[in-house]
């Protein structure tokens, strides 16, 4: 059985958790992702559709993830829930993908984005050297302290959501606006069973993730079999209304033809609400936004891996704590390979990496639900998924649906994406092999 530590100890509430789950969600994908959108559909209704497609989706996650972390509750997200539900490789893998895209990447593209609107309003500014400072300097912040990194997570939270709020209001003060209907229209059947709305979803699916971002610090969370489920719930719930919000408002003040392929949706329609100079002022409330991202993801990462290095003996250098707890040789490492992300890929190539892998990861831990109430009915469950067995059919169907036209659609991504988790089951068979077989845990 897995060493499973004692969780009464943990010192984060609902506030914490919750804010870390709002934090890790709204970054760079609600800001950036429209334009890539736009570029393929041109129907507000279906837009809209796949916003709130991609919120009806994550909120069946949450429900299903809230059940598992909380009878399963323990830091390392996946890593664990698959190592403990089906075998020790399938959580490796799962550790290995969260550990180079599912954190590095997300991290790495919040810091990318930062610099993108960043450079809007100080032109000339080497972006690549800002996104890499913002990260270091995250991980020093979170490295050093628990009790200083979360507080700062907590407060760049409030100010994130208070200044969606803003700007959200603001725009409902314009008055030339884009003459949009919300109603569907002739055609918008066939985009919505289509091609473009698959990898609409894609994107989409990039922009929530962050939904279940709790369960990786479950082991640092007070009372997990209550706390977990309420932030899961409250922060998936929050950032879909801010999503659906802010799309509407980016669709209403910004033409589509303007919006189609932009990167920095938000500073367009700041422009449009504010004038030019307010448009910068916008990029730059952006780029403070995103900032709280880049904190979440280097906050998260580093507990999987430290997590791996507690079960592998292999890998016991990634669970080496410094003297207040926190996993040192953890941050480094992630902080390295986000800085590799950053110097060595485009913004659109990281986003697709991490999405067809993250999906394929939340879509074995969903179906996971299934497994453990027939293999383990006994098991103690202290909040139990609603819906079940609806809602996790739900989740599952649409993300494979996704991932069989993405398949299709985007091979090369694809084949990337095979040779990660290719190179994942090769560390593996290296680690069992340095390891003593008296050594060896099961799952």
């Amino acid at each position: 059985m897995l060493n499973v530590k004692n969780h009464r100890n943990g010192s984060l509430g609902v506030p914490t958790a919750t804010a870390v789950v709002i934090a890790a969600m709204v970054g760079s994908g609600v800001f950036t992702t429209l334009g890539f959108q736009v570029a393929e559909i041109r129907s507000t209704f279906a837009i809209m559709m796949v916003w709130l497609v991609g919120g009806v989706i994550a909120l069946c996650g949450a429900f299903t993830y809230a059940e598992l972390g909380a009878a399963l509750p323990r830091s390392g997200g996946e890593y664990h829930l698959l190592r403990r539900v089906y075998t020790p490789a399938l959580g490796f893998l799962s550790g290995w993908v969260s550990a180079t895209v599912g954190f590095a990447g997300p991290s790495a593209l919040a810091a990318m984005a930062l610099a993108s609107y960043t450079g809007t309003f100080i032109p000339g500014i080497p972006e690549n050297h800002l996104a890499a400072g913002a990260v270091l300097g995250f991980s020093l912040i979170h490295a050093s302290s628990l009790q200083v990194g979360t507080t700062f997570q907590n407060l760049l939270t409030v100010l994130k959501v208070g200044l969606i709020l803003g700007f959200v209001g603001a725009a409902f003060t314009v008055d030339q606006v884009q003459g949009i209907t919300l109603w569907p229209q002739a055609g918008d059947a066939g985009l919505i069973t289509g091609p473009a709305f698959a990898i609409a979803l894609i994107f989409v699916s990039y922009a929530y993730t962050g939904w279940n971002a709790a369960i990786y610090i479950a082991g640092e969370i007070k009372q997990p079999s209550r706390t977990l489920p309420r932030s899961l719930l409250l922060g998936t719930l929050t950032v879909t209304a801010l999503y659906a919000l802010l799309n509407y408002v980016f669709l209403r003040t910004v033409p589509m033809d303007e919006l189609a392929g932009q990167i920095e949706v938000g500073f367009l329609a700041g422009v449009h609400i504010f004038g030019e100079a307010g448009g910068q002022v916008t990029a730059a409330i952006i780029a403070g936004l995103l900032a709280s991202t880049v904190s979440a993801y280097v906050f998260l990462g580093p507990r999987i891996l430290m997590v791996m290095g507690e079960d592998m003996p292999a890998l016991t250098w990634l669970s080496v704590k410094s003297q207040r707890g926190l996993p040192v040789n953890a941050f480094v490492f992630q902080t390295l390979v986000t800085l590799a992300f950053i110097y060595t890929s485009t913004f659109d190539q990281v986003m697709l990496y991490a999405s067809i892998l993250l999906i394929a990861n939340s879509t074995l831990a969903v179906a996971g639900v299934y497994v453990l109430r027939r293999n383990e009915p006994n098991l103690p469950r202290p909040y139990r998924t609603w819906g079940y067995p609806v809602t996790p059919a739900v989740f599952l169907a649409v993300n494979i649906w996704t991932l069989m036209y993405v398949l299709r659609t985007r091979t090369f991504e694809s084949f990337v994406g095979l040779v990660i988790l290719g190179v994942g089951l090769t560390l593996y068979a290296a680690v069992q092999r340095l390891t003593p077989k008296n050594n060896v845990e099961s799952s």
